[in-house]
């Protein structure tokens, strides 16, 4: 296991340090195939950068970057190995036939190739600047906004590409992230951008704290990093089935689940929450066919895997939407039991979470098509 208990320097391969960062096209959420423009035999090429060569992977976040664009995610690219990364070198070593030690050794430096350069250079855009806003703190305040947005451009940009914020600060020492404007350069991590293959079945790991999706064959897909329930009886081990998949999801806030609350005590009545990044659920709803549980994003992709939640899977939101575009209703998820070990078990769950029967006549949530009466297609509840 790739294991660090500090903030290392951020060091890059002499590859890395050679070829100049190509960069991003405008508004893109993942770097495009990138290639340096150098022509051999021209007046410029005995003077540029050297051309990138595909090799394996040689540390900690280049494995991340790497393993991010063949759809295993060791959550948020912050360049240090630890349980996260080993379980997501442990998946794909599984898919390649390697031993599955969850080390970055040299057979899986071998099989984890980067075809391109891992980091890239982003111009900022002014789209990237717009409906920025503080999210309010109470569930009525944000029931009063037009949508539960990003509240900073850091916290934008790194869910654009993936990465943690402490990370883009690190990689970017001369930004003032308060007083950043357009046109301003940053480099940003540029995984491969990962196909929506269909899913044959989802299997959740309770114990190591992560889901797995694969096809008809049985081939690996995809392993995403996953919260689960504090509480052991909340835990829903067996088999489970996907009722619906929603994208960008509103959500309703019942204050009937929330006894200890002030609030839920004055209000007297159920919020909707707008959609967005910020939004409890996230931007991604996948319920399952059990009352209240599903697969969902999080406002805080950092935490998943560290945090845990009251009942349902919380997934990073861009593992969430990729999952979303992969299911299908009627889609087999099977929870398999274990004890998480102690090391990642944290103190701070979120808080109870409501959000209504997507297609039912009395929701505020999402118009989704209605599923079947043997499999009541359920929103999340405050086992969330």
């Amino acid at each position: 296991m790739i294991v660090s208990t500090s903030l290392p320097p951020i060091v890059l391969s002499t590859q890395v340090l050679r070829a100049s960062i190509p960069s991003l096209p405008p508004g893109s959420n993942s770097a495009a195939p990138l290639t340096l423009p150098t022509a051999p035999g021209s007046a410029a090429a005995s003077n540029a950068p050297t051309a990138w060569v595909a090799r394996g992977a040689t540390n900690a976040l280049e494995a991340q970057i790497a393993l991010a664009g063949l759809g295993f995610s060791a959550g948020s690219i912050d360049g240090i190995g630890g349980s996260q990364t080993a379980a997501a070198l442990k998946a794909f070593q599984s898919q390649r036939g390697l031993e599955p030690t969850g080390w970055l050794d040299r057979e899986t430096r071998r099989a984890l190739v980067l075809r391109r350069p891992p980091l890239a250079t982003y111009r900022i855009q002014p789209e990237d600047l717009l409906r920025l806003a503080p999210v309010p703190e109470t569930w009525v305040g944000k029931s009063q906004v037009a949508g539960l947005e990003h509240e900073t451009l850091l916290e934008r940009l790194a869910e654009r590409f993936q990465a943690h914020p402490a990370w883009l600060r690190r990689i970017n020492p001369g930004v003032d992230w308060d007083r950043i404007a357009e046109a301003q350069e940053l480099v940003v991590p540029a995984p491969a951008i990962v196909p929506a293959r269909r899913a044959a079945l989802v299997r959740i790991h309770l114990g190591g704290r992560y889901l797995r999706v694969y096809d008809s064959a049985g081939e690996l897909l995809a392993h995403f990093p996953c919260s689960i329930a504090r509480r052991v009886e909340k835990r829903p081990v067996g088999e489970l089935q996907v009722v619906v998949t929603v994208p960008n999801p509103d959500y309703t806030w019942d204050p009937a689940v929330f006894p200890e609350s002030p609030e839920a005590r004055t209000v007297g009545r159920k919020l909707r929450l707008p959609p967005g990044p910020n939004n409890p659920v996230g931007v991604a709803w996948i319920g399952l066919n059990r009352a209240g549980y599903g697969i969902h994003g999080t406002p805080k992709p950092e935490e998943v895997g560290r945090t845990e939640s009251h009942g349902c899977f919380r997934l990073a939101n861009w593992n969430a939407d990729l999952l979303r575009r992969m299911a299908w209703p009627g889609l087999p998820v099977v929870v398999e039991g274990g004890t998480p070990p102690a090391s990642a078990t944290a103190t701070n769950a979120v808080p109870n979470e409501v959000v209504p029967t997507p297609g039912a006549a009395t929701s505020s949530g999402p118009s989704v098509p209605s599923a079947p009466s043997d499999r009541p297609a359920d929103g999340p509840d405050a086992r969330d």
